[in-house]
C-alpha cells in the first residue's frame, strides 16, 4: 500500500515537471523549425541570384566567344576573296595563253602576206591574151603561179588569215583604211569603190587593213 503511494506521487511530480518545461520545449521546437526554413531560403536566394547574375568566367568566355566569332568572319571573307582573286587570276592567264596561241603567229603571218601580195602582182601582171598553147612557157609560168597563190590562201585560211576584200563594202575605220575620198556616179557615198591593197584579218582582229578608195557625196 505504502510502495502503490509513492508511484503515484512521482507520475504526478513527473507530470508537473513535463506541464512545467513543455512551453520552452515547444518555443525550441519552434525556433529550430523557423531556422531551418530561413537557411532553406537563403539557399534558395543564393541560388536564384547565382542564376540570374553570370559570373566573371562565363562573361570572360562569351566576350571570348565573340571575338573568336568576329575573327572567324574576317578571316573566311579574307578567303573568300582570295578564292575570287585566284579565280579571276586563273581566268586571265587562260586569255593571255589562248590570245597567245591564236595571235603568236601574228609576225610571220605579216611576213608572209608579203608574199602574197608578190605572188598576186605576179599573176595580174601576166597578160591574158599571151596564156595559150602557143606559149606553153608562159602557160605553165603562170598556172604554176595561180596554183601557188591558192595554195597560200588555204594555209592563211587554215589558221585564221581570212582575205579583206571590200569592194562596195562600207567603209568600216577598224577594217579599212581610206587613201582617197572621191565622187562616184551610181556609187553610194561611204561605200568602197577601190581597193588599192588587200587586206587580212586573223581570227576576228584585223591584221593589216584594207587600202582603199571611199565615194563622197558629189
Amino acid at each position: 500500500m505504502l510502495t502503490s503511494y509513492k508511484l503515484s506521487n512521482r507520475l504526478i511530480l513527473s507530470t508537473c515537471f513535463c506541464l512545467r518545461n513543455s512551453p520552452r520545449l515547444l518555443c525550441v521546437a519552434t525556433q529550430q523549425k523557423n531556422t531551418g526554413q530561413n537557411l532553406e531560403e537563403d539557399q534558395s536566394q543564393s541560388q536564384n541570384e547565382q542564376k540570374v547574375e553570370p559570373s566573371a568566367a562565363e562573361k570572360m568566355l562569351s566576350e571570348e566567344k565573340g571575338r573568336l566569332e568576329e575573327q572567324l568572319k574576317e578571316v573566311t571573307d579574307k578567303y573568300k576573296r582570295a578564292l575570287a582573286d585566284a579565280e579571276n587570276m586563273r581566268q586571265r592567264s587562260q586569255k593571255l595563253v589562248e590570245e597567245a596561241k591564236l595571235y603568236g603567229i601574228q609576225s610571220f603571218c605579216k611576213d608572209l602576206l608579203e608574199v602574197a601580195d608578190i605572188l598576186e602582182k605576179a599573176t595580174e601582171s601576166v597578160p591574158k591574151e599571151e596564156i595559150k598553147d602557143e606559149n606553153p612557157h608562159l602557160k605553165s609560168l603562170y598556172e604554176g603561179l595561180v596554183m601557188t597563190e591558192v595554195q597560200i590562201q588555204k594555209v592563211f585560211k587554215k589558221h585564221g588569215l581570212l582575205r579583206l576584200n571590200p569592194v562596195g563594202a562600207k567603209f568600216d575605220p577598224y577594217e579599212h583604211e581610206a587613201l582617197f575620198h572621191a565622187p562616184m556616179e551610181g556609187k553610194e557615198p561611204g561605200t568602197i569603190a577601190l581597193v588599192s591593197k588587200i587586206g587580212y584579218k586573223l581570227h576576228g582582229r584585223t591584221l593589216r587593213p584594207a587600202l582603199v578608195g571611199v565615194v563622197k557625196d558629189a
